[in-house]
């Protein structure tokens, strides 16, 4: 049995390590400007092996941004149980964003649109963030940070719209990742702010 889960820890191993590869690649670069076989040199691994666990670009591309996806929930579920309240939890957020939006390139977002499995993933990960985001305001509102008196499902709504038009719009050419996000947390998200979270929001940021 020992040689059987050698290899079992071995595969695993490699689809982390071709994963965080990939993932590091795509940001800094692009889609399309990285091969498969710059990430096989890259590992020091056969364009073989490497076609034996992903078929295509785009299936490599997929499980990237499913596991990126698992691991920032994971890193908020942690994150979330050390904070006290909604605006530290939104503080957590917004540095691992920031932090993100600094190493991907304006292209990886031009041409992830052009891979529509790895859309339809994205689709159904937004059910899943509308639901957190329900819970995240709703808790706000039971913490006195968020106002009573909103129609949250409606806020959700717009906050997708706005980012479906930075999208759309590819503002990011125009202005960085982080002045967009910034922008949404002050003005949008500053709204629905009772006094006292307004007054914690300033303070947090």
């Amino acid at each position: 049995m020992a040689p059987s889960k050698n290899i079992t820890a071995y595969k695993q191993q490699l689809h982390e390590r071709i994963v965080d590869t990939a993932m590091h690649a795509f940001a800094m670069h692009g889609i399309k400007a990285v091969r498969m076989d710059d990430i096989a040199q890259k590992l020091g691994i056969s364009k073989r092996t490497l076609y034996e666990l992903y078929r295509a670009k785009e299936d490599l591309l997929y499980e990237v941004m499913d596991r990126h996806r698992a691991r920032q929930a994971a890193e908020m579920v942690k994150a979330a149980a050390r904070c006290k309240n909604v605006m530290e939890i939104l503080l957590q957020v917004y540095r691992m964003k920031l932090e993100e939006f600094k190493v991907v390139s304006p292209l990886f977002y031009d041409e992830i649109t052009r891979y529509p499995r790895v859309m339809e993933l994205l689709t159904r990960n937004r059910q899943q963030n509308h639901d957190e985001m329900l819970q995240f305001l709703r808790r706000g509102v039971s913490e006195g940070c968020f106002r009573k008196d909103v129609d949250y499902e409606l806020i959700i709504e717009l906050f997708e719209a706005i980012g479906r038009q930075i999208m759309d719009q590819q503002l990011y050419h125009k202005y960085s990742m982080e002045q967009i996000f910034k922008g949404m947390v002050f003005t949008s998200l500053r709204g629905i702010c009772t006094t006292r979270g307004a007054r914690m929001l300033d303070e947090l940021l």
